[in-house]
């Protein structure tokens, strides 16, 4: 797995997670975007965590 530097990591999860909330709010939550965005988010959120249990 290829460690992406943390800065750049928190701006890229900050960034899904605005428009996951901005989706959810428009969309259903079953919708495919709004799953997308979701599973996007758990990927982003499973590497910081990775990220952090190594240093």
């Amino acid at each position: 797995m290829k460690i992406v530097p943390e800065e750049s990591l928190i701006n890229e999860i900050e960034m899904i997670r605005e428009q996951l909330n901005k989706e959810a709010w428009s969309k259903p939550l079953f919708s495919n975007e709004v799953v997308q965005l979701s599973k996007k988010l758990d990927s982003l959120l499973n590497k910081y965590d990775s990220y952090f249990a190594k240093h």
